[in-house]
This record gives structure tokens, sequence and C-alpha cells, in this order.
């Protein structure tokens, strides 16, 4: 029994979309194809510098970096698998100007990799001389990890738990052709993927009904691929809806069959037992508080509801954190600029929605906030917000008995101190959670009913208007997949009117201008957390300066190709400048897809 058992466990399904392989052994070894990913890195960095020498034409280098970058994707998932950070830094990372601490300074770090020669490759006007540097650098990369990979073996469960990622990753990153920025090669580039991973199953896997299953969703996902192959007709919903979702529940309950995966270097916030990217089990709330699912409970939430609400708690008792979240307005307020305390005032940005907020690694427009409970401290002590300090919120609350009550239902104590203040308006916060729209009930397949104009919106945010290069599903936020523990910032070149015949930007620095010491380098002037479009129908005006009232107005500036698209000049700005070019039926698709992600929670005061 126990020789038969075994000879199962090596033994897996062969159906048509996938070469047929030799004997199954009892694992995955990507070394051939690592080895030939190694040799194309070679040939781009001799096509480099013959471009640069002008002994080779745009087309022959365009053609290396197509090559390179196919290679890389039969082994990107299983890399970015065991070495995201090396792999995201050498490999396929942004080609965005990123900032590290050294030493008391932050020094400007260029980007390299298959993005950075992607989008350079593929310019109206290459630039020889950086790209053929950046092809030697990616030849260095690629021979330094060869030998871990070259004798790296993946067992099935690693398998899987790599196929996850890269399921999600697959319409995330690759379909939106945020991988792809120059060629928007978006739709090869899946279908090698795909192929990869049956390839890899097909050498680790078994005869089971769970293999069964995985497989008929790559065969479907490759036959869909097959049958169009232009990115900005290609129906992204239809692809989700029918394959990555339905791969991600095989791949999840197959997992849940076997020993848990070992370790590897991938942290993220996704549940183990995720099978839909759309629904409240996706990613772990707990991921970014510096309270565990454990500490936290029903009890510690009402005490959190009751402080969110007490205006009492600020210094002059008329501000509460609902004053500027409020339910009714998807937690938002419905002014341009939130009221100061002070009268007359405003604070200096329009406040964000709170729903989903506690998917950040950082907080509010600068990212000036590391923890959802380090957040509150910068209303408690500014001086046009609550005004105030901790020790007088914690004497009002210890003087008052329902607060002792509550204090003791939620933290088992007479009186509640800093931390307990903070954990409760976290968790009150972190509830407020947000995956139950229109859209995720039809794309969970919950429902039939979707409009048309949403389900063309949808496309279209997915790929041609390149909206989900930055708003990145499922929270369709700044918060990058696939391992979903890092929040991007974008410059926009946002107006300070988009009414005012004569167009100029709006003043505020954001990021540079955060206090964050790292962060105060002018590659982030003018940059801002990317918010959520969930309930954003809800949630006007919009941008950090609210000067935009309508999503048709939002739309339309991204379809202008931000700031730098009217003219002005808006140095390192990250939305291209290219005009979109989209009809008027476009762009209200685009809008009756945003409208289609309102779920709005409304708990009683």
């Amino acid at each position: 029994m126990l020789l038969r058992t075994a000879f199962l466990l090596i033994c897996f399904f062969s159906l048509v979309a996938f070469a047929p392989r030799p004997e199954p052994t009892a694992g995955y070894r990507p070394a051939d194809d690592y080895q030939l990913f190694v040799e194309r890195a070679r040939a781009l960095a001799e096509t480099g510098e013959a471009f640069r020498a002008k002994t080779a034409g745009a087309d022959e280098l365009r053609n290396s970096v197509t090559a390179a970058r196919m290679a890389y994707k039969r082994v990107a998932w299983l890399v970015e698998y065991d070495h995201p950070g090396f792999a995201a830094k050498h490999f396929n990372g942004a080609p965005l100007l990123k900032a590290k601490r050294s030493g008391t300074r932050a020094e400007v770090v260029l980007p390299e990799g298959l993005q950075v020669l992607d989008e350079g490759a593929f310019a109206e006007a290459p630039d020889a001389a950086s790209l053929a540097i950046v092809s030697k650098a990616l030849l260095v990369s690629s021979r330094q990890l060869l030998p871990e990979v070259a004798t790296r073996t993946y067992d099935l469960p690693e398998l899987l738990a790599a196929a996850r990622a890269a399921t999600i990753a697959l319409p995330t990153l690759g379909l939106t052709g945020f991988d792809t920025p120059g060629s928007v090669n978006a739709l090869a580039e899946a279908k090698v993927v795909l192929k990869a991973i049956g390839d890899a199953l097909e050498s680790a896997g078994t005869s089971t009904s769970h293999g069964t299953r995985v497989r008929a969703h790559l065969n479907e996902g490759l036959e869909m691929l097959s049958q169009n192959d232009d990115f900005d007709t290609f129906d992204r919903l239809r692809f989700v809806r029918e394959v990555t979702e339905p791969l991600l529940a095989s791949l999840t309950g197959w997992a849940e069959t076997l020993p848990p995966a070992a370790p590897s270097g991938n942290l993220t916030a996704i549940r183990p037992s995720a099978r839909s990217m759309f629904n409240d089990g996706f990613l772990n709330p707990y991921a970014f508080t510096e309270m565990t699912a454990e500490e936290d409970s029903d009890a510690l939430r009402r005490l959190g509801r009751r402080l969110f609400y007490d205006a009492t708690l600020s210094a002059d008792s008329k501000l509460s954190c609902a004053s500027c979240h409020q339910p009714e307005l998807a937690f938002t307020d419905g002014q341009p600029k939130s009221l100061s305390s002070r009268a007359g005032e405003t604070l200096q940005r329009n406040a964000p929605t709170l729903i989903n907020a506690v998917y950040a690694d950082r907080f509010f427009y600068d990212l000036r906030a590391f923890t959802l409970e380090q957040q509150a401290e910068h209303v408690i002590f500014e001086g046009a917000e609550f005004g105030t300090a901790y020790a007088e919120i914690l004497r009002k609350i210890n003087g008052e008995k329902d607060y002792r009550k509550l204090v003791r239902e939620a933290l088992g104590t007479k009186v509640i101190d800093r931390d307990g203040f903070s954990s409760a308006l976290a968790s009150y916060v972190l509830s407020l959670r947000s995956f139950n729209s229109p859209f995720d009930r039809y794309i969970r397949g919950e429902t039939a009913d979707f409009p048309a104009a949403a389900k063309r919106g949808f496309n279209l945010f997915m790929g041609k208007a390149a909206c989900g290069t930055c708003h990145f599903a499922p929270t369709f936020s700044g918060l990058v997949p696939p391992a979903y523990l890092e929040n991007e910032t974008e410059i926009l070149g946002v107006l300070s009117s988009p009414h005012r015949l004569r167009k100029e930007l709006d003043p505020d620095q954001g990021r540079s201008a955060g206090g964050i010491h790292h962060d105060g380098v002018w590659i982030y002037d003018r940059s801002f957390k990317t918010p959520t479009v969930r309930n954003a129908a809800l949630t006007a005006p919009y941008f950090h300066n609210g000067a935009y009232k309508t999503l048709e107005l939002v739309v339309g500036f991204y379809d202008h190709g931000g700031g730098q698209g009217i003219g002005l000049d808006v140095p390192n700005q990250t939305l291209p400048p290219d005009s979109l070019l989209l009809s008027h039926q476009e762009k209200a698709d685009l809008v009756a897809f945003m409208e289609s992600l309102s779920d709005p929670i409304l708990p009683s005061r």
C-alpha cells in the first residue's frame, strides 16, 4: 500500500496544452529555465553594447529585450517567490527612482532590470548609453543568483505557494501592462507564465482531482489568451472571473491537503486560506497593525467605536474622528479640505475614506505615519485638529463611569493607558472593511447581474486606461501585489483648480515635506499616496486637495496625462504624460466601473 501511495504521489496529469515530459520526479528544478534566462541576458548585454556602438538597430535591441523577458517569465514566479527583494531590485522592479537611507542621508537609487529595459528599448528614441549599462547590470545580477537557483528543487507545497502568488500577480501586474511599460507585451508573457506553472506542476504533482482542476483552469487561460492577443480589447473581466479566481481557489484547496510549504523569503499579507482575491478573506488586516488577531475582540472594537465618535476627547470638545470621517459619506466629510478646530480655517488636505484604510504599510497622503496606531497620534497632537495630549484624553476616559465599564470589558483593567487607547481605535478602524460591492459579487460568481458599462469600464481600468497599474486590485489602491506589504506614492501634477483658465500646480509638496528624513528628497516632491477608488462615488471631492468635484473631472485629468500632459513642468512625474485618447463612452464606462465598487458601511454612531 505504501509503495502504491508513493507511486501515485509522483504521477500527474498530461493534457494537451502542455508538452509531455519524461518520467516525473519528486520535485521541480528550474535550473535549465534559469540558465536560458542567463543566456538571454548575456545576448541582451551584447546587443545593448552593439546598439550603443551603432552596429545594431532598435529592432534588434527590442527583440533581445523581449527574448530576455520571455525567458525570465519562465522562472520569474519561482525566483520572486524565493528572492522577492532581489528580484524587485535587479530583475523586474518598476522603472521609478527610489530613495534609500544611507547613514543620516537619503540616497536616490536608479532603477534597473527588465521593466527599465522594456520601457527604454520601446521608447521613440532609446537612450543607447543607459540601456547598455542596465543590460550589463541585468547579466551580472542573473549570474549572481545562478548557483542558488541551479541547485534548488521545489516540492509540491512550495510550487503551489509560488503558483498562488503568480496567479495573483497575473491580472494585477501582468495583464495590466505594469510589467511591460514599453512593449505592452502583457498577453504573450501571461501565456508563458501559465505554461511554466503547468510544466512545473507536471514534474512534481500527482494525478489527483485537485491537479486535474488546476490543469483545466490553466488550459482555459491559455485558450483565452490564444483567442485574443490584442492588449486593448482583451476581456480581462472574463479572464479573472473564469480563470484566475477559480485557479486561486483550486490551488488553495490543493495546498490544504498537503503539509505547509517550507518558509521562504516571500512575506505576504495574503491569508494562506484565501480562495478569492475579492472578498474579506483575502488579505489579513492584522498584517498591517501592531495588534494581533488574538489581541483584538468585539469588546475592544466597541470601545474603539465609542472613542471614534466622542468629541469630548478633543481640546475644545467639538471635534471627533467622525467629524472628518462620517459613515454616511463612506467615512469622508464631503469637503475639499476638512474643517479645522480653529475657526475659519481648514486642514491641509482632503479627508480620505477610512474604509479599507487598514490595508497600508504607511498612512496619510504623505506617508508620515508607519502604523494605524501611530496615525492617531498625529491627529491628537496637531493643534488644528484635536490639539490635546494623551494624558488629558486618558484622564477624561478614566474619569467617566461608562468608559470604565467598556475599558474593563475590553482590556480587563480598571484604567486605560496610551497603548490601550491606540489599540481600541485601531480595532474599530480595522473593522471598516469593504469587499461586497456589486463588482465583488459579480467577480466571485455570486450574481450574473452586472452592467455592461461597468464591465467595459473594468477592462479599460485594468488595460488601455492603465488605472490598474497604480490602483492595484483588489483594494484598487497603491498597495502593491503580489505581497501587498508596501504602498506606492505617485506624482501626478494635480492642479490647484481644474476650472481656472491659467493652469497651476497645487503647491503642496506631499511626501518630501512629510517630516520623514529619508523621504525628504526631490524625487518625492508632490508625491502622494495612491488612495483606493473603492466607494469613490461616495467620497467626492477628489485628490489630496479636493479640487476635483466629480469622477468625470478626475478621469479627464488622467486622460490628458496629468500636469505634464497639459504642458506644466512636473519633475519626475510618474504618470505618463501622453494622452490616453479615451472616447466619451470610454470615460463614462470608467466612471460606471468605479461606481460599481460602492459598498458603504453605515454603523450606528
